[in-house]
């Protein structure tokens, strides 16, 4: 089967969530499906029952005009570069879409927010385009367990991005460990707090029917809080799990539910404004 083209490769997000986030603007250099087809995936949640989810043959943006795209762009906020699938997916070994994107971005000096589960992105081609000045890199962990992972995400397995965490932040890169989704039955702290980066981001499971449906592991009884069509944790169980993590000496976390978002603002978010907690730097516009 032949992969189409992903016409839909720029979006900025509103709603909610756009109203939160200080970075809604978001670039999927593949879409239609992600290879990865974690069991938990929001994104899946909305396609596949539209028939718009496809993880074996997803599509593939065309890389001039995602340059054509990038030249008319007047922001210089960074870009997220993976909302509905994985810019770093497995096929991005073979079409580079991505690594076409970040070269593009670099010559008109826009940032750009990479969240991945793959170790890929700490590869030495990528390393050698990746502008420190420009990059925000967040590296998914959901569980501790290699194997358990597989289970239920065909990405990288946790060794491999825990690996890819550390050689981006001693190489001086914005690196962050992204808990996402923060799972705890998944999760050993023990190694979570070993890690050697400084910036840690949460962002809780949440659940909706179709989730539910395909991630059958997790008892779902904890989850009460009803908000946007999906199912959280209660605030009270979620701060419990936040402290459990010590050794990062910058801690933000990522929410939907309105009044936890306050909460975490106000009283654990490193920085008040801005919940990814990106190292922005001044650089010529």
């Amino acid at each position: 089967m032949e992969n189409k083209e992903y016409k839909s490769f720029y979006k900025i997000v509103g709603g909610g969530e756009g109203s939160r986030c200080n970075y809604p603007a978001r670039l999927d250099a593949y879409g239609c499906g992600c290879q990865h087809n974690c069991k938990y995936c929001y994104a899946k949640s909305l396609l596949d029952f539209r028939k718009l989810w496809d993880n074996k043959h997803p599509s593939i943006a065309n890389i001039d005009k995602i340059k054509r795209k990038i030249e008319n762009l007047s922001s210089y906020n960074p870009l997220r570069l993976g909302g509905m699938s994985d810019c770093f997916m497995p096929m991005e070994k073979i079409y580079k879409v991505t690594y076409e994107t970040i070269k593009a971005l670099n010559e008109k000096g826009i940032g750009y927010l990479i969240v991945t589960k793959s170790n890929l992105v700490a590869d030495d081609d990528y390393i050698g385009i990746m502008d420190k000045k420009l990059a925000h890199i967040q590296v998914s962990i959901t569980s501790t367990d290699d194997d358990i992972s597989l289970s239920y995400e065909k990405a990288s397995v946790p060794s491999e991005r825990i690996t890819a965490i550390e050689k981006l932040a001693k190489l001086g890169f914005d690196v962050q460990v992204r808990l996402s989704p923060y799972i705890p039955q998944y999760i050993d702290m023990n190694i979570i707090n070993a890690i050697k980066c400084d910036k840690i981001l949460v962002e809780f499971l949440r659940a909706n029917s179709w989730i539910k449906k395909w991630f059958t592991d997790v008892d779902y009884s904890e989850y009460t809080v009803k908000d946007g069509g999906y199912q959280h944790l209660p605030l009270e169980r979620k701060i419990e799990l936040m402290k459990k993590i010590t050794n990062f000496s910058q801690i933000t976390v990522c929410e939907d539910v309105p009044s936890h978002y306050d909460y975490w603002k106000e009283n654990v978010n490193y920085n008040k404004e801005d919940c990814c907690n990106l190292r922005i730097q001044d650089k010529e516009k």
